[in-house]
């Protein structure tokens, strides 16, 4: 009788041990990280709801990117804040894989949005090394899409920026309305955040017209757009949409 029960101790030990350890885990078999974020967004009272939604995902796409712990570890000796977030929207721009929205809710004008999707490690590892160390030689543009290219962007003043653009093509043709869909666009998006780091609001411009607004702006003119940066934001982007 004791032999018998301690064949079957035995056995059910071996089986135990055996078995996969269910539970979450972040690494992937493949050599990806599982990342997920979410983002509570209070849209304007005349803000689009398409557009107000899709910053809500791309805000829970940038904390999805920033929790990580292949971010963290990475990225742990750096202080400055633009890099940082600038580096994040870029790794959840391109690196992302299997992205998807698992949740989007909406209460008023609150919106949120909860995502998850993988990381590839030594890809992503590899461009936060290289953005932090410097990158590839610059470009003469801050941002650029196929319409439009941003050239400078200046402070003036504790309130004013002064966003110097350009234009690659005639933009008479064009649709401007701004939709989160990545297609072309000629209108420049500002992001303002606060001390620390959540987003305060985003504003579009139209930049499709010459500064006087009289006629189309053809490739190669210039113009100059004026914003007026809120009183409680610390830092900003301008970009554009790809």
């Amino acid at each position: 009788m004791f032999t018998r029960r301690a064949q079957f101790v035995v056995l059910t030990l071996a089986t135990f041990i055996s078995l996969p350890v269910v539970g979450h885990s972040a690494d992937a078999p493949n050599g990806r990280i599982e990342i997920s974020g979410d983002y509570r967004y209070a849209s304007h009272e005349f803000e689009p709801k398409d557009r107000a939604r899709d910053l809500a995902c791309r805000e829970a796409w940038r904390q999805a990117v920033i929790n990580s712990p292949l971010y963290k570890d990475q990225t742990a000796a750096i202080v400055d804040s633009p890099i940082l977030r600038d580096l994040a929207y870029s790794l959840a721009a391109n690196q992302v894989q299997d992205g998807q929205i698992v949740e989007q809710t909406e209460k008023g004008r609150l919106i949120t949005c909860r995502v998850k999707g993988y990381l590839p490690t030594e890809d992503s590892v590899r461009v936060i090394r290289t953005q932090l160390a410097g990158g590839p030689p610059p470009s003469d543009a801050i941002d650029q899409n196929r319409v439009l290219k941003i050239v400078a962007v200046r402070e003036e003043g504790p309130n004013l920026l002064a966003i110097q653009y350009q234009a690659l093509k005639r933009l008479d043709w064009l649709s401007t309305n701004y939709d989160g869909g990545l297609r072309e666009s000629a209108d420049i998006m500002v992001d303002f955040y606060d001390a620390q780091g959540f987003l305060i609001k985003t504003e579009r411009f139209p930049a499709r017209l010459t500064p006087n607004g009289s006629d189309v702006m053809n490739p190669g003119a210039e113009g100059v757009l004026k914003v007026t940066r809120p009183t409680i934001a610390k830092t900003y982007r301008v970009w554009l949409v790809k």
